[in-house]
């Protein structure tokens, strides 16, 4: 079911919940004494008694009302001091009240959109966490009719004036729905061709052009190191080049390149059994690539974007690429392949090298369910980032704070760049011993960055997908990097 979200001074009727902030001095807002007076006092004399309701944010209490009220319930939200209501909390409050909707089996609720320092556009944040978190992954679970889950269907806003903030915010989240949707789908149905015409089919109506490099066309071009990955598959690699040429092309374009692999065995040097259906998931970076430009596209961003995503699926097989495999990446350097299961720097390095050559970017910006060292560093809470640039990094680290996506500075040094040099070939795979692994990987993919050119690569291994046993939250893809490099280029270039 997907969440109706409107905009009205008169909300629909039949709604099952009323949202009601209060002040944090408990203070009730207009709508919120309208209620109090239909119920006689209802409202006001609960939170008398409620020593817990603060009124402080994210404070959360669900009533039952009396009938009087022309409701089931309502929910009390504090809305906190007026400096606490910034954008980024604005999205977390949404995302948490749809959360408690939806564990209240409400279907239509109303947000009496009242007492916020900026109503239009706290309220238009609002929604836009709510609508993020409504996402779901139902595509091949099959339920009967009487015994479907009911989901919040309708959630309706009295801020009318914050529907034109909302409409943009809008389109990111439903790029962020797209990203999320190719990361949960099953490897059978998402292989790298498969992916391809995915997002021709997404892109090309919205203006994007799009261009497929099969892996013939890739043979001819020497993408030596891509084809090496992929050569075990059945499904064959390919790339897949994207560009949204805004009005503002002077200086030529930004450029985001994704990892995509479809799935990830780990190869000849195989992974665990354990956890290996999450490698599903390893094309997060490409589908955050992809995300990014139709948000572009939908905003009709003045910038100019391109987009190159490497498609492959490493798998095993008799022909499957070996340890100790020499291959000869596109940008003419040769690699021995020490680990096959280091995989994604290898793709990563022949679409670097051709965007680079084809388009002359101002700067490069990867994406990649890089490492699990990435992992153990931060967890599931930041993204490392490897930068450069200390320009690019500022703007980058902004964008992050104005969005809530939390990137962290990893260090870039020579000594990890030299590591990644060959006995027998110009570069190898992996570093020298299993420390700093998200660093070695870092410094592999720094050689094929050419001249000046400011370069940023998110390790997005730890935040590309939420794991968790809480019942609220589900495992799936999060489209991670959207919103984040979203707002960087429209701060930078749009």
């Amino acid at each position: 079911m997907t969440l109706d979200i409107k905009f009205a001074k008169s909300p629909r009727k039949g709604a099952d919940t009323a949202v009601i902030f209060v002040a944090a001095d408990k203070t009730l807002t207009a709508a919120g004494k309208n209620l109090d007076k239909k119920t006689k006092g209802f409202i006001s004399d609960y939170l008398k008694k409620e020593k817990k309701f603060t009124g402080k944010q994210s404070d959360l209490k669900i009533v039952t009302l009396p009938a009087s009220s022309g409701y089931r319930r309502t929910l009390l939200v504090g809305l906190g001091k007026a400096e606490e209501q910034t954008q980024v909390k604005a999205e977390n409050l949404g995302g948490k009240i749809l959360a408690t909707l939806e564990a209240a089996n409400s279907e239509h609720a109303i947000i009496f959109a009242e007492g916020a320092k900026k109503t239009d556009e706290f309220f238009a944040h609002f929604a836009y966490g709510a609508k993020l978190r409504a996402y779901k992954f139902l595509k091949y679970k099959s339920v009967k009719k009487d015994d479907a889950p009911k989901y919040l269907g309708k959630l309706d806003f009295t801020a009318a004036g914050a529907k034109k903030i909302y409409k943009p915010l809008a389109n990111i989240a439903n790029a962020v729905y797209f990203s999320r949707d190719q990361v949960n789908e099953p490897p059978n149905f998402l292989y790298p061709t498969e992916f391809a015409n995915r997002i021709k089919n997404k892109l090309k109506p919205l203006g994007v052009q799009v261009e497929i490099i099969d892996a013939k066309q890739m043979k001819k071009l020497g993408m030596g190191a891509a084809l090496g990955v992929g050569q075990g598959s059945d499904f064959p690699p390919c790339m897949v080049i994207m560009r949204w040429k805004g009005k503002n092309s002077k200086g030529g374009p930004a450029a985001f390149v994704g990892k995509g692999i479809t799935f990830d065995t780990g190869g000849v040097s195989i992974k665990p059994a354990a956890g290996m259906e999450e490698m599903k998931m390893d094309m997060g970076g490409a589908a955050a690539v992809v995300g990014l430009m139709a948000s572009l596209a939908l905003n009709k961003s003045k910038a100019d974007v391109v987009g190159i995503v490497g498609l492959a699926e490493n798998a095993l097989s008799g022909r499957a690429y070996r340890p100790s495999d020499i291959l000869k990446s596109y940008s003419g350097k040769t690699i021995e392949v020490l680990n096959t299961d280091a995989e994604g720097r290898l793709v990563l390095a022949d679409a670097l090298s051709y965007v680079q050559k084809k388009y002359k970017p101002r700067l490069i910006v990867d994406l990649a369910t890089l490492t699990g060292a990435m992992m153990v560093a931060l967890g599931h809470e930041y993204c490392g980032t490897f930068a450069n640039d200390d320009k690019l990094w500022s703007q980058l680290e902004k964008a992050s704070k104005d969005t809530g996506e939390k990137l962290w500075r990893m260090p870039l040094d020579e000594a990890w760049k030299k590591e990644m040099q060959g006995k027998i070939t110009d570069l190898q795979n992996i570093g020298n011993g299993r420390y700093a692994g998200a660093c070695t990987a870092a410094g592999f993919l720094q050689h094929f960055i050419e001249g000046k050119t400011a370069w940023a690569h998110l390790d997005i291994a730890g935040t590309a997908w939420v794991k968790s046993d809480q019942p609220t939250v589900p495992k799936y893809g999060t489209g991670f990097g959207i919103r984040l490099l979203h707002r960087f280029v429209q701060d930078n270039f749009g």
